[in-house]
């Protein structure tokens, strides 16, 4: 008997405590992203950042595929979805690193943690079966209540421009739920992660490298080691390994639940920029993890 989830269960099916432990991983990870992005920006401009990652990766995913047998070529019927999928994984990046130019970190981090309700949004017409009960969507209101007591409700833009970096933030958002549920979907979530990686990889990193050019970012000395180090841990460990493990739990489980669970990822950014950088640590972030913990039991609760 196959091992693989029937596609009734891999769209409803909770997360079991390895799963879970698991995303909790990618989002520490993923916390801990945003600070690398800080650390090498003075060294290589942000786009420019998130082109070589992309191209890096795909190198490194199209070996790993190479050696584990993985055909990226075969005719699977997933051709039109992943260039889909990949035109949105670019748009979403161009998105946040441009936005970044005009709004805050913390408004941004706010923002495009929009991404769940847009899932849960989306999931309702793309994958009928997926729908949360009342407990579930108050759980969903509890974990967006404590990122906005971790980073303090929005204030009026003084900057005009300001506005348009969070609309960039909240397009962001909008991007990464569309790939979710491409790929949860359409005939992507038949396929291995390595192929859904790809495909997104080949199509955002000229995209990316198109928009650097556009806005004249160049590299213009030798990156320091601090630098290299953090472009490093974005390609290698950030793109080539975590979110090829999130494309292949997006197939196995829940879309929705486990796209609540991002909400732990600007917390854990918070943390890494107290340990890394420096920066405060208050009593509303307990607070917002405490409630972040209580919204993410009350959605991922079985029905």
């Amino acid at each position: 008997m196959s091992n693989m989830p029937r596609a009734h269960d891999a769209t409803t099916r909770a997360l079991d405590p390895l799963a879970a432990a698991i995303v909790v991983v990618l989002c520490l990870s993923w916390g801990f992203n945003q600070v690398a992005v800080k650390l090498a920006i003075s060294d290589i401009p942000p786009l420019m950042q998130a082109a070589i990652r992309s191209a890096g990766a795909a190198l490194i995913v199209a070996a790993w595929a190479k050696l584990r047998g993985i055909s990226l070529t075969a005719r699977d019927g997933t051709l039109v979805a992943g260039i889909v999928c990949g035109l949105f994984f670019g748009i979403e990046f161009i998105l946040i690193y441009q936005g970044l130019n005009y709004t805050t970190a913390s408004r941004a981090a706010l923002f495009i943690y929009l991404a769940p309700f847009f899932v849960v949004i989306g999931a309702r017409w793309v994958l009928p079966v997926d729908r949360f009960s009342l407990q579930q969507w108050i759980g969903l209101g509890l974990s967006f209540a404590g990122m906005l007591v971790a980073f303090g409700a929005p204030t009026p833009a003084l900057d005009p421009r300001q506005i348009a970096g969070d609309i960039m933030m909240v397009g962001a958002a909008a991007g990464w739920a569309v790939t979710t549920l491409i790929i949860k979907a359409s005939a992507l979530n038949r396929v291995a992660s390595e192929k859904v990686m790809i495909y997104q990889l080949i199509m955002s990193a000229p995209m990316l490298a198109v928009g650097a050019l556009i806005l004249g970012e160049r590299i213009v000395a030798m990156p320091g080691a601090v630098a290299l180090a953090a472009l490093a841990y974005q390609t290698v460990w950030v793109v080539s390994v975590t979110f090829m493990i999130w494309f292949a739990l997006i197939v196995r489980y829940s879309a929705n639940r486990l796209s609540a669970f991002t909400f732990l990822t600007p917390l854990f950014g918070v943390a890494a920029g107290h340990f890394v950088l420096g920066e405060p640590l208050t009593l509303a972030f307990a607070v917002a993890v405490a409630l972040v913990a209580g919204g993410l039991v009350l959605v991922n609760q079985a029905r």
